[in-house]
């Protein structure tokens, strides 16, 4: 008896604090922390409510895009904090932010002035910034040899928001569309809360085992089946008008399919096995020299005597077999440590490519702003469709928008799962630059642009599909590019540096083109139809014959020029990543080429 609770008790010690639980854990978080995507859905009801034109919800938009980027401080607190501590404070800013705004739109408050509602909206977007930084900074430094798949997992379930959040408000059976806010307001921060002790580094560096990889891909798989089901369940809800049975049973397989992954932890703890163990020490044995992963081990190491080696090895060092080059470095390697001992190498601080930077060590870096800048034309004009979907859906004739919305969040989630994907391909098996991979993600973009501007029958349902597969792709390929070019050990930082290109990109394409054409179409239209061409629609409006809420845009005209602008600042944004992937190929074959070999 005794012996059977002391193996329970050893089992539930593996499980706790095995990595694979915590990046369950962290995917459960990711599955909630996506709701600024959900903006095209609450849009249209904050605009009927509350009497919004195009331009008010466009600067709702960006104070919620800031919010959900702005998360300097979040990155900054993650490197002292514990994880629990960024969830607390999330789960609070969401609840607080997000339920205020619930109260406003469900007339239970009374309206508040645009600025404060701006401000509330900030407030519980910004939430999202610390479940984002606490799932990705603990899952990194669980998984340092798997960022890719790591990175585009954890961001692909975060595009799963707006879904699975709209299959709970269909389980609902409400008419009540204030009530998705409330779902915003509750749901996320509870999981939060649920999960705030779990998510957190148990040394998952020291846990690498050859059953990883198919681990990783019984949870591409589960990716796959979601984003299958999500769109069948979509369509059949949308156009087949199925009985609350059928919805009830709808939404259990998908709380199955999302919670199935705890298998993979459960199995471990079960069944270690002395053979694995053996293995594990094996693995845990090799030098990790030349892989992109070693950041982790170069902590322990003099960093300046890595950066003089890079300057001081002969030219011919790279082309010899892996383990000759080994033995070169290492014997230069010891040679400056024992010139510097005594005064002769003179030891500079500045880092290379591949080693750990500060974030202001990366900002003197043009990569980094190359990078940066492809990020914000790329997927800023991707963030300005997902907000503006509920009205561009509604401009060319569809009634319901929520359909498009969730497609969209699908299609974000599959770009984000097949962009880690694939860009691990590039760089393991080919050496090549990850971002050849987001030069593809661009192209396809700037395609799904131009069909948004066309609005040809049926081809709102191919846009949505390019936009937002080479949206999400961007979130799966920068964060990962960038802790293997400015190393992991300050990576929160400028993760959430980087992600002030969202909002800044919104702020370009949705405050400054798309809600100003709309407008001005739409005052063209009400112009030419309704009122006298004496006086402008403009002026019209100031004197009270116009209400805000009739400018209302139809036709294809509204988002035609708007959507050709963006396509042409796609073809800008791959045209930044073929320059990064130029600029860094040495250093991906240098990072890669023992992991090739």
């Amino acid at each position: 008896m005794g012996k059977a609770a002391g193996g329970g008790r050893a089992i539930a010690r593996a499980l706790w604090m095995n990595r694979w639980l915590v990046f369950v854990a962290a995917l459960w978080m990711q599955s909630m922390a996506g709701t600024t995507y959900l903006f095209g859905a609450i849009s249209p009801v904050l605009k009927a409510r509350l009497g919004y034109n195009q331009r008010q919800v466009a600067a709702l938009g960006v104070a919620k895009n800031v919010g959900g980027c702005l998360g300097l401080l979040a990155g900054a607190l993650s490197a002292s904090w514990p994880a629990w501590a960024l969830l607390a404070i999330g789960a609070a800013q969401n609840l607080v932010g997000y339920g205020a705004l619930w109260l406003v739109a469900d007339g239970r408050a009374p309206p508040l002035p645009l600025w404060l509602m701006c401000v509330v909206i900030f407030i519980g977007t910004n939430g999202q910034t610390y479940f984002i930084t606490s799932s990705l900074v603990t899952s990194i430094q669980n998984f340092p040899k798997s960022r890719g798949p790591t990175v585009g997992i954890l961001k692909g379930f975060m595009g799963l928001t707006s879904a699975i959040l709209t299959q709970v408000y269909a389980l609902m059976n409400t008419q009540d569309q204030a009530m998705l806010i409330l779902m915003v307001a509750v749901g996320p921060s509870l999981v939060a809360i649920s999960l705030m002790f779990v998510i957190r580094p148990v040394g998952g560096h020291k846990q690498a085992r050859p059953s990883d990889k198919n681990s990783f891909m019984f949870i591409y798989t589960v990716c796959l089946l979601l984003a299958l089901y999500l769109v069948g369940a979509m369509l059949v809800q949308d156009f087949m008008d199925p009985s609350y049975d059928v919805v009830v049973l709808l939404t259990v397989v998908l709380f199955i399919l999302l919670i199935s992954p705890i298998a993979i932890p459960v199995a471990l703890s079960l069944t270690p096995g002395k053979a694995e163990h053996l293995m594990e020490d094996a693995l845990l044995s090799e030098p990790l020299t030349g892989e992109a992963s070693t950041s982790q081990q170069k902590e322990d190491q003099p960093e300046i005597i890595l950066s003089e080696v890079e300057e001081e090895k002969p030219k011919d060092t790279d082309s010899l077999p892996p383990s000759e080059r080994r033995k070169r470095i290492a014997e230069l390697q010891a040679k400056l440590v024992e010139a510097a001992a005594r005064g002769g190498v003179r030891i500079k601080r500045r880092p290379h490519r591949g080693d750990n930077f500060t974030l202001m060590q990366a900002l003197v870096k043009a990569d980094f702003w190359l990078i940066w800048l492809s990020l914000l034309l790329g997927s800023g004009s991707g963030l300005t469709v997902i907000d503006n979907l509920g009205q561009m859906s509604q401009s060319i004739g569809y009634e319901n928008p929520h359909i498009f919305v969730s497609l969209m969040s699908i299609w974000n989630f599959l770009g984000r799962v097949g962009g880690g994907y694939f860009s691990e391909i590039i760089v393991r098996e080919r050496t090549y630059p990850r971002h050849i991979a987001l030069l593809i993600a661009q192209i396809v973009m700037a395609a799904g642009h131009f069909l948004f501007a066309m609005a040809w029958p049926g081809t709102i349902y191919i846009a949505s599909l390019l936009v937002g597969l080479g949206y999400g792709a961007h979130w799966a390929i920068v964060p990962a590019a960038v802790s293997e070019l400015f190393g992991v050990k300050h990576f929160g930082a400028m993760y959430n540096f980087l992600i002030l290109a969202n909002p800044t990109g919104s702020l370009f394409f949705s405050g400054l083109i798309v809600s100003v054409l709309y407008d001005r179409e739409a005052a063209k239209q009400i112009h030419q139809h309704n009122m006298s061409a004496l006086l402008p629609p403009r002026l019209l409006q100031n004197m009270g014959f116009l209400a805000d809420e009739a400018l209302k845009c139809e036709g294809s005209a509204c988002f035609f020029l708007s959507s050709l602008i963006m396509s042409g600042f796609c073809v800008v944004a791959a045209g930044l990543s073929l320059l990064v992937v130029h600029r860094t190929k040495q250093v991906y074959a240098r990072l890669y080429s023992s992991v090739r070999t």
